[in-house]
């Protein structure tokens, strides 16, 4: 998989860094234009990245149709942002109440991105590293990312950690997609982080919104769903007798493997009354990026 190297620097001061998402900062502020990257930079040059092929539980997610802002439980979303942002470098990071970051050790840490495309965001899809790149790649210049090159980025470390979620969209190349699956099975198969308490496969019943807030740790695919369809209730129920016509509205096209099955998200979840299950396991998804 060839991915263009730029240089530069992390800075969370300021931002809400969670455990699939952070600030960078080219050392080239023509980086992303030289590339052919449309993102959507801030008034400092900075670019919010999104971590290819994993999902982190939702600290701020603003609910569709009127339906507020909501989060996962705090402890292993968390537990993923420390993660990322002790992967990266960052000693100590010091938060308000909001989540936004006051203070870190150091302030900025240098490091390098790996990338393609941007999303419908703006954000730069990429996998991050810390440190500069070692070898004689220039900045802007064209990598060759195989699986030995993978392992040390924050992407593939959060997945080894148990701490998020592999999701994977169908521009990412099948040896990485099967080398960050193969690091996801192993990480739930030992019980690590966030899979001790995934009731996603398992199935669960939802009794309220409270406990999908505060207790329900399930993929965040699946919760960015529930809480846009909850927000067409404006008494604030959690009746999922429509939840099946609404996802199947959404057409969240995707094909599974290794069967090359093509389906959408829809026929993969289960809802009986007030119980969901996901019938297909995390890493055998893979979503189309359009």
């Amino acid at each position: 998989m060839t991915l263009t190297l730029i240089k530069g620097s992390y800075r969370i001061i300021g931002a809400s860094p969670d455990g699939d998402s952070v600030r960078f900062y080219p050392d080239d502020p023509a980086a992303f234009t030289k590339a052919g990257l449309r993102v959507r930079l801030n008034s400092r040059g900075g670019v919010q990245l999104r971590l290819d092929g994993i999902d982190a539980l939702e600290t701020h997610y603003q609910a569709q149709n009127h339906g507020g802002q909501w989060r996962q439980p705090v402890a292993p979303a968390q537990d993923a942002a420390t993660g990322l942002l002790s992967h990266l470098g960052f000693r100590t990071v010091e938060r308000d109440e909001d989540g936004t970051v006051t203070a870190a050790t150091p302030e900025q840490v240098p490091g390098h991105i790996l990338t393609r495309f941007a999303d419908k965001y703006g954000r730069a899809v990429a996998f991050a590293f810390p440190g500069q790149r070692s070898g004689r790649t220039a900045d802007g210049g064209q990598v060759r990312l195989d699986v030995r090159g993978l392992r040390p980025s924050a992407n593939y470390a959060l997945l080894q950690a148990g701490l998020v979620y592999p999701t994977f969209y169908s521009l990412l190349y099948v040896d990485l997609r099967e080398a960050m699956a193969s690091a996801a099975v192993a990480a739930r198969d030992a019980g690590k982080g966030l899979w001790a308490a995934d009731v996603t496969a398992g199935g669960f019943r939802l009794k309220s919104r409270t406990q999908l807030r505060d207790e329900l740790v399930i993929l965040p695919k699946l919760f960015r769903r529930l809480v846009d369809y909850l927000g067409l209730d404006e008494t604030g129920g959690v009746s999922l007798s429509g939840f099946a016509d609404y996802l199947d509205t959404r057409d969240d096209r995707l094909f599974t493997v290794p069967d090359g099955h093509s389906t959408e998200l829809e026929t993969l979840v289960k809802v009986r009354r007030q119980s969901i299950e996901l019938t297909v396991a995390p890493e055998q998804i893979v979503f189309d990026e359009g």
